[in-house]
């Protein structure tokens, strides 16, 4: 097995040699044997064992063990004890994912304060089946059927090519000594019942199950990767992006594939939403409609889907801008005032206004219903809401909009137009330049 372990290393993970590793090691037979052959090929590596302390004696014995082999390697050893029970309790997981986010959490920290560049963990093949026939069972997409990948970050998983038969053939053969974790023969994990009473009645339907499995995890990944360059290829087509973070997809255009309710679910699963459902009930919705993720939301906005993050609702935010000042900030840019004495190049973000029409402090706010103004170039008054249609601002754009006023009247739609009542005129003396960056 060493020649095979050293062929993969050589033809699929050449990098590592060069790398300097961390090898997670519980003790046990796997994570034994991927210590023992990397040590017999010359990486450079660091061993992380923790100690759940969930098995009492037992688990002070596996952390014993570890370091004993890190010393006789005379490799650095890094340890860490966890109280996983309370841990579970306290973010109510189960035990299994208490410890696996406990673990990864730490590894990270290991990485970045003693400048390791990849973790390598010890699952192999037989790994990979069980974590399919999870996946299968508990209902999943193609990305849930490809298998654990061999390397995803910093995590890099040199043997998921071999079994774990081969991987105790191994250890017999070099007389490598392991711990043997006794909660791994209790059924009550669904991992454990898998591995103990289902993966071999499928063996003893079909020895060659293993192998058979290896090659239609192969297949899906091929399948996979064509789906992603296809959705790749409709994401460039349908994706606009403007204003600001602010992705558009024509509906029409999207409409233009054949399943394009399959082409949507692949474009917005990357973005956390789940409601399949209303997602595809959004496609026919009136314009308001709004579907959220943890972190974006989709909004229909006429023959438009809109998506973008989630920001912080500061529609009751006001800012104000005493005379003496000339600069604040607001979430949208900073915006600067200064006088100056002649006019230059305006565009969106600058206005030029006569100084002495203004009263201070100035009002920096959101716009609301019924608010008003008098647009630059016209004759007369027009609403905001108006403007903005006659604009054709999305749901999202007007969400965005803030205002720079003068008591109760607006000076600037920023980014947008300015009024009428406060422009330069030839009785001008004092010339003030507002900016937003």
């Amino acid at each position: 097995m060493i020649r095979k372990f050293k062929a993969h290393i050589e033809d699929h993970l050449s990098f590592l040699k060069e790398k300097k590793l961390l090898i997670a090691c519980s003790g046990g037979l796997d994570s034994i044997v991927l210590t023992h052959m990397c040590h017999l090929l010359g990486l450079d590596f660091g061993i992380a064992h923790c100690n759940f302390k969930l098995r009492k004696a037992e688990s002070e014995a596996d952390e014993e063990f570890v370091s004993a082999l890190a010393n006789k390697m005379t490799v650095p050893f890094f340890v860490t004890n966890f109280e996983t029970e309370q841990y579970a309790k306290n973010h109510k997981l189960s035990i299994q994912m208490a410890a696996r986010e406990l673990r990864y959490n730490w590894f990270r920290e290991l990485i970045l304060e003693y400048q390791y560049d990849y973790v390598l963990t010890a699952h192999h093949k037989d790994d990979n089946l069980e974590t399919f026939l999870i996946n299968l069972s508990r209902g999943t997409g193609i990305e849930g059927l490809t298998g654990i990948p061999e390397i995803n970050d910093i995590y890099v998983r040199p043997l998921l090519p071999f079994s774990r038969n081969q991987i105790l053939e191994f250890a017999k053969k070099n007389t490598i000594n392991w711990r043997e974790d006794s909660s791994n023969s209790s059924t009550k994990y669904v991992r454990n019942k898998l591995r103990h009473d289902v993966i071999p009645e499928l063996l003893a339907i079909n020895p060659q199950f293993l192998q058979n499995f290896e090659t239609t995890l192969d297949h899906l990944k091929q399948t996979s990767a064509f789906i992603k360059n296809q959705v790749d290829r409709v994401r460039k087509d349908v994706f606009e992006y403007s204003e600001l973070d602010t992705i558009k997809i024509p509906i029409d255009k999207l409409e233009q594939y054949d399943e394009p309710k399959t082409y949507l679910y692949f474009l917005l699963k990357e973005y956390g939403f789940t409601a399949w459902d209303d997602i595809l009930q959004i496609l026919t919705a009136q314009s308001g409609k709004q579907v959220f993720s943890p972190t974006h939301r989709l909004v229909k906005n006429r023959g438009y889907l809109l998506l973008c993050p989630i920001i912080e609702d500061v529609s009751d935010r006001v800012y104000k801008i005493p005379e003496e000042e000339n600069m604040i900030i607001i979430p949208s840019g900073m915006i600067k005032l200064k006088e100056v004495s002649e006019l230059s190049n305006t565009d969106l973000k600058t206005i030029y206004v006569d100084k002495e029409k203004l009263k201070y402090p100035l009002i920096v706010r959101k716009w609301k219903e019924g608010d008003y103004f008098y647009p630059l170039g016209m004759k007369g008054k027009k609403k905001l809401s108006k403007y903005f249609k006659d604009e054709k601002l999305s749901l999202l754009a007007k969400e965005r909009v803030w205002l720079l006023c003068s008591g109760n009247d607006i000076v600037w739609i920023i980014n947008y137009r300015a009024d009428n009542r406060f422009k330069i005129s030839p009785k001008t003396k004092q010339l003030l330049k507002v900016t937003i960056t």
